[in-house]
């Protein structure tokens, strides 16, 4: 599906939502890792954080902000893969990864999936996902919200969770900064009770009572959890025909 679309869509609302989780970072290097965070950030950018430093996923500092997968209009930059460890450790970034398992706690894992020994399915290892949430402010988004991603105990730790950073020290809970959680059902993050996941929002159509079925663990009182908002009219332009006007966003999100 492609072309202008004038009434949002599910896709479009998690963009924003994605933009949302970075509108109040101000001058910070954002690390969108796949479609719907590349997205989001490039909506945040052309709008609510004009400051953010966005990058081209590869090696380039980008000056402009050009569609998802169109060649950099204006680079401003070189930042090659090395470089990048540099803004890992110095802290000035905020990451948004993908999350095949997340627990109550908050912890993710992209390792693998059965007992550490020996797992039943190998993933992509744990990659930057230590260095980037002991680090950096780091976010998840979830493309497809079900009780086999949201589990009760991840089967390996592969991004650290509050409570597992504060057990560790002080210089592994000093960074740690689980922020967001986007989902295709709705907006979580780990301000609830004991540093655990609580739900903030659910996207228009959604209910409170569809994301618990689709968590394996309790979320607590819903009674007050808000609608997530949607994009502006200005936001939805800039989203269907500026940054996706051949329709990415629905190949994770379909209309």
């Amino acid at each position: 599906m492609s072309g202008t679309q004038t009434t949002p869509t599910r896709a479009d609302v998690c963009a924003a939502a994605v933009a949302d989780a970075f509108k109040d970072d101000g001058e910070i290097f954002a690390s969108p890792m796949g479609t719907m965070p590349m997205l989001g950030v490039r909506l945040a950018k052309l709008t609510s954080n004009t400051d953010l430093v966005i990058s081209d996923g590869e090696s380039l500092f980008l000056a402009g902000t050009p569609p998802l997968f169109a060649k950099a209009d204006v680079v401003e930059g070189w930042i090659p893969f090395r470089k990048v460890f540099d803004v890992v450790a110095h802290g000035k970034r905020h990451v948004m990864m993908g999350a095949t398992q997340v627990d109550r706690d908050g912890n993710q894992n992209i390792s693998a999936i059965g007992p550490f020994a020996q797992p039943k399915r190998q993933l992509l290892g744990s990659r930057g996902a230590p260095g980037n949430t002991v680090n950096n402010r780091t976010s998840y988004w979830v493309p497809k919200h079900s009780t086999r991603v949201f589990v009760e105990a991840v089967d390996i730790v592969s991004g650290v969770g509050p409570k597992r950073a504060a057990a560790a020290g002080p210089a592994a809970e000093r960074f740690n900064d689980i922020h967001r959680i986007v989902t295709n059902l709705g907006v979580l993050d780990v301000n609830g009770p004991d540093r655990t996941v609580r739900l903030v929002s659910v996207h228009p159509g959604v209910t409170t009572a569809e994301v618990q079925e689709a968590t394996g663990f309790d979320l607590g009182d819903l009674t007050d959890v808000p609608e997530t908002r949607l994009p502006t009219a200005e936001e939805q332009v800039i989203i269907s025909e500026v940054l996706d006007p051949q329709g990415f966003r629905f190949k994770e999100v379909p209309a």
